[in-house]
């Protein structure tokens, strides 16, 4: 069921602004210098722009047509610079850096360009939804973007950077289908998101206390800044797992299987394992729950045909579980 409605290239314009915005209005509160502040600030906004702009599909359509797969290598290219108008004008800029830099960007490019005529699930599609993973977990993101004036944007960079390597290579290059990345609403989906959130926390929560994962701890002096966290949970996290593990990784798995209840359950449970990193090695803890987790956020997927809703199911979880738990 794809979105009854979808935001269209001026809502579009307007996410990117007000999430712009934001970010300025952040950078001025850090009191940057103007050359950082200026550099860092125009480096967001363009990595936010490929992760938003993208999901107007009249904007997609006209690219595609435009350039054909090349557009991915542009924005390749585009990626690049951006990292360049950071690195020289934050004074960071190294060799090192920008080879490594180049080689997360390109290197993921060039093996979706093998697998250009093959079928979506292709031993490449996995390959490189794998590598970008592993940049976004693993990779020095305070080495790739020193913190100027105590920004501290490197995760978030690397988030975004990685989001525009896997618009370019699998919108772009791959030119996949129903992945979902879109931004909009339909029929029901109030019920959908809404209705998933509650059978999962009716799920977790007995079951995290139980295990002795949380306890209920609620932050009630912090409640203030609820919209912005679960705003930057949406953008930042949320989205970008979703796109991955949802909108392309369950979804390739479903053309490789060739039954989507076995690509929601192995994508689920991929998901779970990604987390076994997270607050000590090896978090078994972590990785039921978030299976369990992912198992709710890939049914929404699968219900909404849109990462978006899955995202908002997601974001909603980690909000109300950094505001009301306490990780033991």
């Amino acid at each position: 069921m794809p979105p009854k409605h979808q935001i269209g290239p001026i809502g579009a314009f307007a996410v990117w602004a007000a999430l712009t915005l934001i970010a300025v209005i952040y950078a001025f509160s850090v009191r940057l210098g103007r050359a950082d502040s200026a550099a860092t600030l125009t480096t967001f906004s363009i990595y936010f722009a490929a992760a938003i702009f993208f999901t107007n599909r009249e904007i997609l359509d006209f690219v595609r047509s435009r350039f054909q797969s090349a557009a991915g290598y542009l924005l390749g290219v585009v990626a690049l610079l951006a990292y360049l108008i950071f690195g020289f004008g934050t004074g960071t800029v190294t060799f090192a850096r920008v080879a490594a830099i180049s080689a997360l960007i390109f290197v993921p490019l060039a093996l979706a360009a093998t697998a250009r005529r093959a079928r979506p699930g292709a031993w490449q599609d996995y390959v490189t939804i794998a590598a970008v993973w592993t940049a976004v977990k693993f990779s020095p993101t305070h080495w790739f973007w020193p913190s100027p004036g105590g920004l501290r944007l490197a995760y978030i960079f690397t988030v975004l950077l990685c989001v525009t390597v896997a618009v370019a290579a699998f919108l772009f290059i791959r030119q996949f289908e129903d992945t979902g990345y879109n931004i909009g609403w339909g029929s029901n989906w109030s019920i959908y998101v809404f209705g998933t959130f509650l059978c999962f926390a009716a799920i977790a929560i007995p079951l995290a206390t139980g295990m002795g994962f949380v306890e209920f701890r609620p932050r009630w002096n912090e409640w203030e800044m609820f919209p912005f966290t679960a705003l930057a949970i949406l953008c930042f996290t949320a989205w970008p797992e979703e796109f991955l593990f949802r909108g392309l990784l369950q979804n390739m798995l479903q053309r490789s299987t060739k039954s989507e209840n076995i690509a929601w359950v192995l994508a689920s449970i991929l998901f779970g394992f990604s987390h076994i990193t997270n607050m000590g090695f090896p978090n078994w803890r972590y990785v039921i729950l978030a299976s369990i987790a992912g198992m709710f956020y890939g049914w929404t997927w699968r219900l909404t045909n849109s990462i978006f809703a899955s995202a908002i199911v997601h974001a909603l979880v980690d909000a109300l579980w950094h505001f009301l738990f306490r990780t033991l």
